[in-house]
C-alpha cells in the first residue's frame, strides 16, 4: 500500500473547508457585524482612543486599532467579535508561523496593524492565508518531520505536522466561530 502525500493531504484538508464553507460565509461581511459586541463586556479591535471592557488588561497592535486580550485571560473569558476573531486568526496564527517557517513578513499581536473595517480584514487574511498556505505547500515528507524548532516556544522539538495540524484546527474553529456570530447577528432581536 503506498503511503499518502501528507502534505497534499494538510494541504486539501483547510483549503476544502476554506473554499468550501469558511471564505464564502465571510462575503458581505459589514463593519456593523465586524463589531458587533454579542454579550456585554465583549472583546474586540477597538480604536487606540476608544476605552476596552474592564476584563482587558493589555492591548496588542501597532496601528490606530488595538486587540483585547487579558494575561490571564478571566474565567470564564470574554465572548469575542468577529474583528478580534479574525484579528487573532491573523496575527497569532498565521502571520507570526509563516514568518518564523517560510520567510513571510514579520509581525505578531503585539505588533500587528489591525484592520479598522470588514473590508480591510478581510483583505489582511486573504493575504495571511495565502502566504501559510504557500509554505505549507513547499512542505516535504522529510521538513513535515522536523522539529518546528524554537519559534514555537514549548513546542520546539514537535514535528512541523503537528503545528500545520493545529493551524488547520484553529482557523476551521475560529472560523466556524464567526460564521455562527453572522447567524446571531442575523438573528438578533435587539
Amino acid at each position: 500500500m503506498r503511503s499518502p502525500d501528507l502534505t497534499k493531504e494538510l494541504v486539501e484538508q483547510l483549503e476544502w473547508h476554506w473554499q468550501a464553507a469558511a471564505r464564502p460565509r465571510l462575503d458581505g461581511l459589514t463593519d456593523d457585524e465586524y463589531f458587533w459586541e454579542p454579550s456585554p463586556g465583549s472583546w474586540s479591535v477597538r480604536h487606540k482612543d476608544e476605552a476596552p471592557p474592564g476584563s482587558v488588561t493589555l492591548r496588542g497592535g501597532s496601528g490606530e486599532w488595538l486587540i483585547d486580550f487579558a494575561i490571564p485571560a478571566p474565567e470564564p473569558e470574554p465572548v469575542t467579535t468577529i474583528a478580534w476573531r479574525l484579528g487573532h486568526i491573523i496575527s497569532m496564527c498565521l502571520v507570526p508561523r509563516t514568518h518564523s517557517h517560510f520567510g513571510g513578513p514579520p509581525g505578531d499581536a503585539r505588533t500587528w496593524e489591525y484592520a479598522g473595517t470588514a473590508a480591510a480584514a478581510l483583505a489582511q487574511l486573504d493575504e495571511a492565508y495565502a502566504g501559510w498556505m504557500q509554505g505549507v505547500r513547499g512542505l516535504t515528507d522529510e521538513t513535515l518531520w522536523r522539529p518546528v524548532g524554537p519559534a514555537e516556544g514549548p513546542w520546539h522539538e514537535a514535528p512541523m505536522i503537528t503545528l500545520v495540524l493545529h493551524i488547520n484546527r484553529e482557523l476551521i474553529h475560529h472560523l466556524a466561530e464567526v460564521a455562527l456570530l453572522r447567524d446571531l447577528w442575523v438573528h438578533r432581536t435587539s
